[in-house]
């Protein structure tokens, strides 16, 4: 399978890679990439992709008639800009999220996709790139567990604080909690719920254990209302040492006839191992063990280009957990 040819604009967060692999193993071609500055990420990159040229200027992977998609992995500020220029240049793009910060980004954001006609994916990667997300998608439609009323979300992350580049300490940076990590679980709650929209019950932020960094959020919470359930998600940057990954990411979804629950990233108390989820229901009390399954969102946006659709996500939705994400951090702040 061939699929389409990729330039990348900015490698500051390590999602990248993520984006990058899933693609090129479904027939991608990676053509060129550029970053503003040094980024965290450039020795590893330059090492996983020897052969792949960076170019001295972004305007080289725009003008060029050969590139299709454009994966944006810069600092989170500046993804909508150049998200922006590359839907211009009649590229498509996948962003990392956040897919931008401000509701000004967004508003520039929507007006370009809606001139242009280009695809603007926000990489929701909590559960794009989760295959016992997948899987609770596919027993959601099937009605294993009837109609979800609840969804909550749990996202801790480990602080290595070592390893961050400053912009991650600068609330204009970063965007805020809320609107950085906080748009994994609005996602999340949005596509469960079978909504496109919500109101903000309940915001709150704040910066528990690192004064020495004003800008840094380390816990994030909020309650929203949909008009298919209620969502509750957490994420906060307080996953002790001893567990041997990056964070204990948890999803649970409450159905009128049954329950699931999903350990992401790792099982606590027990040998290592990623994607379980757990099944409740009339007939069922179940784990399955979800890891190696499919991943569908990347197969459904690369037909999505080919195919002008909408199969990925609908063009609403990324707008639409953007602009919740933003009001949410807007919330908190005001307190």
């Amino acid at each position: 399978m061939t699929g389409p040819s990729i330039g990348v604009l900015g490698i500051d967060h390590g999602h990248i890679f993520g984006m990058l692999s899933h693609l090129l193993a479904r027939g991608a071609t990676f053509k060129a990439w550029w970053t503003h500055g040094p980024a965290v990420t450039e020795p590893k990159f330059r090492e996983t992709y020897p052969g792949v040229p960076r170019t001295v200027t972004k305007q080289a992977i725009l003008d060029d008639p050969g590139i299709d998609l454009i994966l944006i992995a810069a600092v989170p500020a500046d993804r909508a800009a150049l998200a922006a220029e590359a839907m211009r240049h009649g590229k498509d793009v996948m962003t990392d999220k956040p897919g931008c910060t401000t509701l000004e980004q967004l508003e520039a954001l929507q007006r370009t996709q809606y001139e242009t006609g280009r695809i603007w994916s926000v990489n929701f990667s909590e559960r794009f790139q989760v295959p016992a997300v997948a899987r609770a998608e596919e027993l959601v439609a099937e009605g294993a567990i009837g109609r979800v009323v609840q969804v909550v979300t749990l996202a801790p992350h480990k602080q290595n604080l070592s390893t961050r580049p400053p912009w991650y300490f600068e609330r204009a940076r970063y965007g805020g909690i809320l609107t950085d990590i906080g748009s994994h679980q609005i996602d999340q709650v949005l596509y469960f719920t079978g909504s496109s929209e919500a109101r903000i019950l309940h915001a709150h932020v704040e910066n528990t254990t690192r004064p020495e960094y004003p800008g840094f959020q380390d816990y994030g919470e909020a309650s929203l209302a949909t008009p298919g359930g209620h969502g509750f998600i957490r994420v906060d940057w307080f996953t002790p040492d001893g567990l041997p990954t990056w964070g204990d990411g948890r999803l649970f979804l409450l159905g009128t006839e049954g329950t699931i629950e999903i350990r992401k990233y790792t099982d606590i108390g027990q040998p290592h191992r990623t994607d379980t989820l757990y099944l409740v229901n009339r007939t069922e009390n179940t784990r399955i063990d979800c890891a190696g399954g499919p991943l569908p969102y990347f197969d459904r946006l690369l037909a999505d280009i080919r195919d002008r659709s909408e199969t990925a996500m609908p063009q609403t939705h990324p707008f639409a957990v953007m602009e919740l994400a933003i009001r949410a951090q807007e919330l908190a702040e005001r307190g």
